[in-house]
């Protein structure tokens, strides 16, 4: 038992460390819009499937941002719920909807449509953003201005995630505390080793000219996590990732219940593990060790009932700071055994999918592969 109570303390205590540091240090989009040095020509990219619910107020919030010089594209890819009809009504110059080719059976969904997106800008600056991001009205500008003042060739912002019933109170600010709590910063930014890569694919900002050398989404064709997958060669190769917080300039409410949260991420989350299921696993056991145990030992081991009430507190105190510095409500930090329990149970249904057939998404079924194109050189 004293082992695990050390290797737990020793795990709080790295993490809390670097939860500190990284919100310390961690880059936000700016309030303030600094003056632009140039005003490159942008292409906001969007594919769109099945997104009815929201495409009309994502294309209207674009259309009216302060940055000026930029078109807007929206690839409707084979939606059956009028999404098409909906993007037919704006009467816009700087709009230009297109009908997505059939998927071909090598690619990812949303990799081909972003390729094919590609294809039909004309931007210097291409911008690759999902069909619920919404973007308040100067977030172009800020976006433009701190992209060209770090010079990042790729460019990527961790939007304000927006969430409303407890399922995603519980879950998706996750995603914000895993960055926050096991990458650190200051390498993603300035060290040379794809491991420490990682970026958005809600907002994925990039000069085009580096976004055809590296081979575009070509390079990340077969992988579910080609966001991922871009930052890392970016990085491998040499060239200059940055990202940012959101700070509610761009914000997004990914899903909106429990059936769309567990599918959501059920569909990347082995694959952010190589593919591994014992990879998974092996987090699965990590996280309840660091997490649950320390209830159940509060409860059943009076001698060191204190140490894991410090646990438990500690681990509440991380969960609340990333709350706070994105955004979200601290009070769901209180939860924090539940949205281990849930991300549990949606690993378990990513290892279901993996030995049946493949992720759902979107009345698709995904085929993830453990090699890709993108990796060949990673």
């Amino acid at each position: 038992m004293e082992l695990l109570i050390y290797f737990i303390a020793l795990v709080l205590v790295a993490l809390s460390g670097l939860t500190i540091v990284n919100v310390l240090t961690f880059p936000r989009l700016k309030r303030r819009v600094e003056t632009i040095q140039e005003q490159p020509f942008v292409s906001i990219l969007i594919p769109a499937r099945n997104e009815a619910d929201v495409i009309g107020q994502t294309v209207t919030r674009l259309l009216a941002q302060t940055y000026k010089n930029f078109e807007l594209i929206v690839l409707d890819d084979n939606s059956t719920d009028g999404t098409g009809q909906i993007l037919q009504q704006f009467d816009d110059h700087r709009l230009t909807v297109i009908s997505g080719q059939p998927l071909p059976s090598d690619w990812m969904g949303k990799s081909w449509a972003c390729h094919q997106l590609a294809q039909n800008a004309t931007g210097e600056i291409l911008i690759f953003t999902d069909a619920d991001v919404q973007w308040s009205p100067t977030a172009l500008s800020v976006v433009i201005s701190q992209q060209q003042h770090t010079n990042a060739d790729l460019f990527t912002v961790w939007s304000t995630q927006q969430t409303i019933t407890q399922a995603e109170r519980l879950t998706v600010p996750l995603m914000a505390f895993a960055i926050l709590t096991y990458l650190p910063t200051f390498m993603t930014h300035y060290s040379p080793f794809s491991a420490f890569a990682a970026a958005n694919g809600q907002c994925m900002v990039w000069k085009r000219s580096v976004y055809q050398a590296i081979g575009g989404h070509k390079a990340v064709s077969n992988n579910v996590l080609d966001d991922v997958n871009h930052a890392r060669l970016i990085k491998h190769i040499g060239y200059n990732l940055r990202m940012v917080d959101g700070n509610q300039l761009i914000s997004c409410r990914m899903y909106d219940g429990w059936d769309a949260v567990r599918d959501g991420f059920a569909k990347n989350i082995l694959a952010g593990y190589g593919n591994s299921v014992i990879a998974l696993s092996l987090a699965i056991v990590f996280h309840f060790i660091v997490f649950l145990l320390p209830i159940l030992i509060a409860v059943f081991s009076p001698e060191y009932r204190l140490w894991a009430i410090l646990f438990i507190v500690q681990a509440m105190l991380i969960r609340s700071l990333s709350a706070s510095f994105t955004h979200q409500r601290i009070q769901d930090a209180i939860g924090m055994p539940i949205s281990v329990v849930l991300m549990t149970l949606i690993s378990i249904q990513s290892i279901i999918w993996h030995y049946t057939g493949g992720p759902r998404w979107k009345g698709r079924i995904i085929q993830t592969k453990t090699t890709h194109k993108g990796q060949a050189h990673v």
